[in-house]
């Protein structure tokens, strides 16, 4: 028999793992076969505007999680569902500063396979992160998050 469904969001390992994953893999494929996006005096300029704005967003998703009470880990419960900051406009605002932190790095190194791997990134960040924690999100609060849930994208 099941015991009873724990309170966090099963998710199949921390984003930022996830993130990291990928842009070494990438960044190895790169050092063997490097594959260049754009000219290399535009690629640091653009990495790092991608970078700032991921510091940004971040920043911002993380002080609204803070200021209600409630823990950025989905490995641990969520005691409050966060509607501001960032959040009023995306439900992931953090994951998508990660990517854009990604992309910034991609950039940087100026390397196709870092883009190509963000495909499976974020289709494994979809359904393997995001899915789950959206299911606890509605078992935990109802007809609140399926109202925040209809009012905001998932991205933006």
């Amino acid at each position: 028999m099941a015991g009873p469904e724990p309170d966090r969001a099963r998710v199949i390992m921390p984003p930022p793992l996830l993130y990291i994953g990928a842009l070494a893999i990438g960044v190895g494929l790169h050092a063997i076969h490097p594959v260049r996006v754009m000219p290399p005096h535009m690629a640091p300029v653009a990495g790092g505007i991608a970078c700032v704005l991921s510091l940004a967003l971040g920043g911002t998703g993380l002080w609204a999680l803070r200021r209600a009470g409630t823990s950025q880990n989905p490995r641990r419960p969520t005691t409050a569902l966060v509607v501001s900051g960032p959040f009023r406009i995306s439900r992931n605002p953090l994951y998508l500063s990660l990517l854009c932190l990604y992309v910034g790095i991609a950039l940087f190194v100026n390397g196709l396979w870092l883009f190509l791997l963000a495909i499976p990134l974020v289709a494994v960040l979809r359904l393997g992160i995001i899915a789950p924690e959206e299911r606890y999100l509605e078992r935990k609060f109802g007809d609140e998050y399926r109202r925040y849930r209809s009012r905001v994208r998932r991205w933006l």
